[in-house]
């Protein structure tokens, strides 16, 4: 290889039409951007890079519409592992797998005489997902949304996700670490989407999507005490003036980055809690007051866009398959969790595979009527060759 030690390798907005398989000769490259461009396949050989581990397609019109949806919502592993299968339809990777599940289903029913159903969801995925309908649930969460959002951020998706464990070790960081990852990737550095999560003992239900005036919108950001955000705002611009001047140079880091996608809002959107508190103010910051523990099992996730709804959930979909990753992590590596009986409870043989549960949320306007309703049969699909669904 020409470049051995090329790690990263930036060519979006450059009409690059085509990327040949000599990509695969840079033993060392990690990360790949050529969104925007002008590409309508991807090479196989992309599947080859020994380390590649982000890669960023986004922006070219590809002829397969799969894939193309793929790189909208996925992960670059699933990517590189539809890459590596064949493309449309199954390849000899994902033939194989398949035989596999199929000798495994077929022992199993002849062991225990059953039809093997329980066996084919389980061994499809390690990572499980179960979801409860608004039908079956004693106490469905509702979101009501004001008209004044459709001129300031229109779409928002919401879900209850439960059984989520952040106690052992750094599994609270990772959380975390995950989600700023995300808003930087697939959310565009907030410019797309915004997601926002919650612990749901915390949350104050029945909720509203609002807006409110800066000078009327009280919040207590994650960290800070309670202040307007039009007063925020304002000393987050002065925080960063001052870490320009501190770094000497243009970049800032933190929430001083999304300042400007306020810029010209006479109202800001905020999520309301059922005691009049603001619990999120995005794409800015959530609130102190239902941040999240490491004794956190429940939580409340929020994904707003001033785009689309469907990129909302694309966003959902992915923020749930991250979870249940950094779940399935935790359970089956205990993070140096010592003696916490509870989880050495859940990490017992058989329960390795524990699902996640999904509960669907509504989102309705101000007569009840239905906007959203988050998952719904079709949703979850961009996550679906990593996570096995159970509805």
């Amino acid at each position: 290889a020409p470049f051995p030690l090329l790690s990263r390798l930036d060519a979006a907005d450059n009409e690059v039409a085509e990327l040949g398989a000599d990509i695969a000769a840079l033993p060392a490259l990690k990360s790949l951007d050529v969104a925007n461009n002008q590409l309508r396949e991807l090479p196989a050989a992309l599947a080859d890079c020994p380390r590649l581990k982000d890669a960023n397609f986004r922006g070219n019109q590809l002829r397969d519409k799969r894939l193309e949806k793929m790189v909208n919502g996925c992960q670059t592993k699933a990517i590189l592992e539809y890459l590596r299968a064949g493309g449309r339809g199954k390849g000899k990777v994902e033939s194989a797998r398949e035989d596999v599940r199929k000798k495994k289903r077929e022992k199993q029913q002849k062991k225990d005489g059953g039809d093997g159903e329980l066996d084919e969801v389980e061994e499809a995925s390690k990572l499980l997902v179960k979801v409860l309908h608004v039908s079956e649930n004693p106490a469905p969460l509702v979101v009501k949304v004001s008209p004044g959002v459709k001129d300031v951020r229109a779409f928002i998706v919401c879900c209850v996700l439960k059984g989520v464990n952040l106690k052992p070790g750094n599994a609270l960081k990772r959380f975390l670490t995950m989600q700023t990852k995300l808003h930087e990737d697939i959310c565009e550095k907030r410019t797309v989407a915004t997601i926002a999560t919650h612990d749901l003992q915390l949350v104050k239900a029945p909720l509203t999507y609002d807006v409110q005036p800066p000078d009327e919108l009280k919040i207590m950001p994650l960290g800070r005490k309670e202040i307007k955000a039009k007063d925020l705002l304002r000393q987050l611009q002065l925080e960063a003036e001052e870490q320009r001047k501190q770094k000497k140079r243009q970049n800032v880091s933190g929430l001083h980055r999304y300042l400007q996608l306020l810029d010209g809002k006479d109202n800001y959107p905020c999520l309301v809690d059922a005691e009049g508190a603001v619990i999120s103010f995005p794409p800015i910051t959530n609130s102190e007051k239902t941040k999240i523990r490491k004794e956190t099992r429940d939580l409340f996730l929020e994904v707003t866009s001033d785009t689309s709804l469907q990129i909302c959930k694309d966003v959902m979909d992915t923020l749930i398959l991250k979870i249940a990753e950094l779940n399935r992590s935790a359970l089956e590596n205990r993070e140096g969790s010592g003696s916490d009986m509870e989880l050495d409870a859940l990490c017992a043989p058989g329960n390795t595979n524990l699902p996640l549960v999904v509960e669907q949320v509504r989102v309705v306007d101000t007569d009840g009527n239905l906007k959203v309703l988050y998952p719904s049969k079709t949703d979850l699909a961009t996550v679906s060759s990593l996570l096995t669904v159970i509805r």
